[in-house]
């Protein structure tokens, strides 16, 4: 065998560093070269409000800040209808809901449709989604699908894994990442790309913490909002809804107050639920439950607060169990991020994390979402692209979007009859001139428990120009510049009226742009 000098073992320090450039260079244009990989997280009514990359003031999250601190992060995201199913229907299909016709959950939504994670199968892609579907009918397009039934359990959920029913034991949050990191490890085929679909229930109503966060934030007092006590004024359809957090947040289904002696009663009708939650868990999981929940129940019927002192210890019990369940959220998002690091996938795999839509965190005294007014049609969205912009992109994009943008980055053509647009350039960094100036709306779930009229509307940079139709027929107007919070409704006033004319032309070209058929029945 040849002897190797020291001179030709040792080598200097630059060329060293030279070497290791140079293979780390070829590691990154092999990356490069390979197709692009989607893992798209979803969670159902996450508050871009609760995630410390938009908002610093109720919790830190920071995994999924990693995606924003080594991506994009949108300031201008929103929605097409803010409500789960319909959101989801949207993000699908890349088309507004009267196109694909699921306008709100009393709806099933046509599997035989288009819809991008179809188009990118057939481009040689392998589809899988796990985790909340919410649409009815059973997945189509997908190689692998292991979806909750209807909304889903926190504890101890009931699956369909490809037609097939499964009962898992434990937390969703936990069962739905260990799914989706088994199928990267065990199931998926390596030759090929993927688009994972990572659908959470949480945050979802009711906002049960997994057993290690119960106690989670006990030491922290959140401000209420300075609209917490809005009067709605200006505001017809804002008047009648039933998402207020002091009259309609039930002490037992919403708050956990499901006390053993039975003797806290509420009148929703939810009050049922509530305790058929608990009955659904282990006994370990009721232990650890009890040992939290059973003291603060004693205590509250001890206090037997009333006005606003209820009204706000309703507010911190939301706003505790809501954000434990983030956190929750956050550290399984940094399971995946570790997966897909530990495996050499970060370098070719765009990672996506968004909401199906905003969320209420007490402002005007509510949960819940549905209006289009800013925290429940304007939504989180964080997206890494190996290679892409680092930074914030202010343009206003939408979840029809979505399907475009994964197709665009696919190399599939977007097909023509998609309302959405790719906003790939956009997160290379690229200038697109002639970016769309306005977002176009409309929700369609009247009466139900929450009691928001149908609506539909137009926003631009300044303005939200909306109109309910139905039980309450009103035009609202906002200049969400200088009033984000939407609390004064401009439409009255003589010094708008030349704004509003302008607006509803827009709208009118954008219901006329997207075919609604609502543009022949209400102007």
């Amino acid at each position: 065998m040849k002897k190797i000098s020291s001179s030709m073992m040792l080598m200097t320090g630059a060329a060293a560093v030279a070497t290791l450039a140079s293979c780390t260079s070829k590691q990154k244009e092999q990356a490069s070269n390979k197709p692009m990989n989607i893992v798209y997280i979803m969670c159902d009514d996450h508050s871009y409000q609760t995630i410390s990359a938009y908002d610093q003031r109720f919790i830190e999250t920071p995994n999924i800040d990693w995606i924003a601190n080594h991506g994009v992060r949108f300031t201008n995201s929103f929605v097409a209808n803010s409500l789960s199913g319909p959101s989801r229907a949207c993000m699908l299909t890349g088309k507004h809901s009267h196109a694909n016709g699921f306008t709100d959950n009393t709806t099933t939504f046509d599997g035989n449709q288009q819809t991008f994670p179809k188009l990118l199968r057939q481009a040689g892609y392998q589809t899988a989604m796990i985790g909340k579907w919410h649409l009815v009918s059973e997945p189509t397009g997908f190689d692998y699908w292991d979806i909750l039934v209807g909304q889903g359990n926190y504890y101890n959920p009931d699956f369909v894994c490809n037609g097939q029913p499964v009962k898992r034991e434990g937390y969703s949050t936990n069962i739905v990442t260990d799914l989706a990191i088994n199928w990267m490890d065990s199931i998926r085929d390596e030759s090929k790309p993927f688009c994972l679909f990572i659908h959470h229930k949480a945050p979802h109503r009711t906002w049960m913490p997994d057993t290690c966060d119960l106690a989670l934030y006990d030491d922290v007092t959140y401000p209420v909002p300075e609209t917490f006590y809005d009067n709605y004024d200006g505001r017809k359809a804002a008047q009648v809804q039933k998402m207020n957090i002091m009259k309609d947040m039930d002490i037992v289904y919403d708050l956990k107050m499901a006390d053993k002696e039975n003797t806290i009663h509420t009148k929703s009708g939810l009050e049922e639920w509530g305790r058929q939650l608990y009955t659904n868990m282990t006994p370990e999981q009721k232990a650890a439950w009890d040992k939290y929940y059973d003291p603060i129940i004693e205590k509250f019927k001890k206090d037997k607060l009333t006005g606003k002192a209820l009204d706000e210890w309703k507010y911190q019990r939301y706003m505790h169990d809501y954000l434990r369940v983030i956190h929750s959220v956050d550290r399984n998002v940094g399971r995946v991020l570790d997966y897909l690091r530990e495996h050499d996938l970060l370098d070719n795999t765009m990672i996506v994390y968004t909401s199906d839509q905003g969320f209420y965190m007490g402002e005007h005294g509510w949960f819940d979402k549905r209006f289009m007014y800013e925290e429940s049609f304007r939504t989180p969205l964080l997206v890494y692209l190996p290679g892409g912009k680092h930074g914030d992109v202010s343009e206003m994009v939408q979840n029809i979007d979505y399907g475009p943008t994964i197709l665009d980055l696919a190399g599939v053509e977007v097909p023509q009859d998609m309302h959405g647009v790719s906003f790939l350039p956009l997160l290379k960094g690229q200038q697109v001139p002639d970016w769309r100036k306005s977002l176009y709306y409309h929700y369609y779930e009247y009466p139900d428990e929450h009691a928001v009229n149908r609506h539909y509307g137009v926003r631009t940079e300044q303005y939200t120009l909306v109109h309910f139709y139905g039980d309450v027929d009103a035009w609202e107007l906002y200049d969400v510049q200088k009033d984000p919070e939407n609390m004064h409704n401009l439409y009255d006033l003589p010094e708008y009226q030349d704004v509003i004319k302008d607006l509803k032309t827009e709208l009118l070209r954008l219901q006329e742009q997207y075919n609604d058929p609502i543009r022949n029945k209400i102007q």
